[in-house]
């Protein structure tokens, strides 16, 4: 059941391809899983130069793919070496982004891999080149023609979380909650829990409001709204509790009580996993019909070609596919 995942190399004027050639230096790393690297050669050297490393292509046809095994190459041609400029945002950045991503997405489509890993992108860059999303997990959905409920996971160590509200404004916050939301909110934890591994996850749903809104003095949406969703889950067997006030829910987790952590919206889940390990975050693109992650920091244009990025995120990133793809991979077995 050893998967076979394609690694994609995120932004060239980035880190992505110092990330991976140090990737693919570390233990253990190619005796995972059979990985295909998506993307034009001179992105993949220039990444091993920047790392210190040699990179080995082995260049194979997309129809190869199914039956070679190892470390392989997909050699596409989306941008000129001489397009490559480093630590700033192109469009031509941009479009490799976006044509090595759908090759990914293409592979994982058809069967020949079980997963995908991307390195950071640049969303000023993909936007330019005509990303046309929100971001890139709405963009992989579009591409894939996924219709279902999907939301970004965010995964630090052990610890996940979803949030029922994302990208829009504070002030909007409060009347974007409802059960429904939170429900999907919580079933996209569990389930993603159980295809990463845990049989019967903890999932603790945060508050709203300052002190879970103190019986109702600082609001009732806790009372109203997010009460009776955590009771539906406890009559349908789920290990859901809360609502926790969101100033000490991390705690618990910190500590390992929890497995996942549902947030009210972005921040209130952001801050705190970036404060408990910033260096080894990674994002999920939770619902996706195939597994996808990436590591949760940006392309740090400021260290980008100095060999210096650290390469925490990825790896945690890259193990977690690892475990997701293979769960998929048995579930799909005859």
């Amino acid at each position: 059941m050893r998967p076979k995942l394609a690694i994609v190399p995120g932004d060239p004027s980035g880190i992505g391809p110092e990330l991976i050639a140090k990737l693919l230096a570390e233990d253990g790393v190619c005796d995972a899983a059979d990985i295909v690297l998506v993307g034009d050669a001179h992105l993949w050297q220039r990444g091993g130069e920047q790392a210190g490393t040699e990179i080995t292509l082995n260049t194979i046809s997309e129809h190869e793919i199914a039956t070679f095994e190892g470390l392989s190459h997909l050699d596409l041609e989306t941008i000129s070496p001489e397009q490559v400029d480093v630590a700033n945002v192109t469009v031509a950045g941009g479009t490799t982004s976006l044509r090595c991503l759908d090759k990914a997405l293409d592979l994982a489509q058809a069967g020949r891999v079980d997963g995908v890993l991307f390195a950071p992108f640049n969303k000023a860059a993909m936007t330019s080149a005509g990303l046309n999303a929100e971001d890139e997990h709405r963009y992989m959905a579009r591409y894939l023609g996924f219709t279902g409920y999907h939301s970004e996971i965010n995964v630090l160590d052990e610890l996940m979380t979803t949030r029922v509200t994302s990208h829009i404004g504070l002030k909007d916050v409060a009347r974007n909650i409802d059960g429904p939301g939170i429900q999907r909110a919580i079933d996209l934890a569990h389930a993603t829990l159980a295809r990463a591994g845990k049989a019967r996850p903890h999932i603790a749903v945060a508050a709203l409001n300052p002190h879970a809104g103190d019986n109702g003095k600082f609001g009732t949406e806790e009372i109203e709204i997010i009460e009776p969703v955590v009771k539906a889950c406890q009559q349908r067997q789920m290990h859901v509790t809360g609502p926790w006030p969101s100033d000490t829910v991390f705690l618990k987790a910190q500590r390992g009580e929890v497995d996942a952590v549902v947030t009210m919206y972005h921040d209130q889940g952001q801050i705190a996993i970036k404060l408990m390990g910033f260096e080894r975050g990674v994002t999920v693109a939770g619902g996706l019909p195939i597994p996808v992650a990436t590591p949760a920091h940006g392309t740090a244009f400021d260290i980008a070609g100095k060999g210096i990025a650290n390469v925490g995120a990825t790896r945690q990133a890259f193990d977690l596919l690892v475990r997701m793809a293979t769960t998929a991979k048995a579930e799909a077995a005859p």
